[in-house]
């Protein structure tokens, strides 16, 4: 993996594309136009993650939702929450933006070979879950059965709808859908996420379970898999935190001893044990 001389400076992007992926949340694609930057970024893992900047605003932690495999262009989702956020919304194509990164650690997608992998992914919090199923995907027979859970409050705020046919489509693959409210047209699961893993109740022999969402979600759903029998070591899950610098200096995404943004974002349920709470 490479590292930037500079941990703290921005490479210097243009926004490509941006399209609506559920209400408030836009994907953004982002060309590098630097060779330092093209060349920090040319291994970056699933599970990573860069700040980016709208210049006059400033910047934001965003989980990389691409991988290299799939193209050269880096892509965030973003969810419209603040002002830097804001801002970034009202960007157009063409406009530059700075990206800093890659930051944190990744998923052992290496490790995870010959393995049942079981992803559930909550909101936004389906966005960094999404190179870990492109990894897959695109390297299948590398990989045991697949199955994915994928929430939300309600249908307008599912992300990726447009490549469920693709997931459904896979070998060895198994997509559900769930809300906590449906609408009129809605015809696929209502209730929680830990309601239907538990309908579903996936076997954990061979199996490891990645999930992230809301910290609330993300705790019930360790919960429920260890009911299920998924021991600790089988338990995955990816963080977000208030980060200033991303390089463990600022202190703002303390986890007990851990620092998110270093030692994460991406944990082993043991390795969070009775932090977690400090989280809801």
């Amino acid at each position: 993996m490479r590292e930037s001389a500079n941990p703290m400076r921005p490479y210097l992007g243009r926004l490509v594309e941006t399209r609506e992926l559920a209400t408030g949340i836009k994907l953004f694609q982002v060309e590098l136009t630097e060779r330092e930057g093209n060349a920090a970024f040319a291994d970056y893992r699933p599970g990573q993650f860069a700040f980016l900047s709208a210049f006059g605003a400033g910047e934001a932690p965003f989980g990389i939702t691409s991988t290299p495999g799939r193209g050269p262009l880096l892509e965030f989702a973003v969810n419209e929450l603040g002002h830097v956020t804001h801002t970034l919304h009202d960007l157009e194509v063409g406009d530059p933006v700075g990206i800093r990164g890659p930051l944190g650690n990744w998923f052992p997608m290496e490790e995870l070979k010959g393995r049942n992998i079981l992803i559930l992914g909550g909101g936004i919090g389906g966005a960094p879950l999404r190179p870990v199923i492109h990894t897959i995907l695109d390297h299948r027979q590398d990989y045991g059965h697949l199955t994915i859970l994928w929430a939300a409050r309600s249908p307008d705020l599912l992300i990726f709808t447009e490549e469920f046919d693709e997931w459904r489509a896979a070998w060895a693959t198994e997509l559900y859908l769930t809300v906590d409210q449906g609408d009129e047209e809605w015809t696929d699961n209502v209730g929680l996420i830990t309601q239907l893993l538990e309908r579903i109740a996936p076997s954990p022999e061979n199996g490891v379970a990645i999930t992230c969402g809301p910290p609330i979600m993300i705790h019930f759903v360790f919960l429920t898999l260890q009911k299920l029998g998924f021991a600790s070591d089988q338990m995955l899950t990816t963080l977000e935190a208030r980060m200033h610098c991303g390089i463990g200096k600022c202190g703002r995404c303390n986890l007990g001893e851990k620092f998110v943004c270093v030692d994460g974002p991406v944990f082993w349920q043991y390795e969070i044990a009775g932090f977690l709470e400090g989280f809801l």
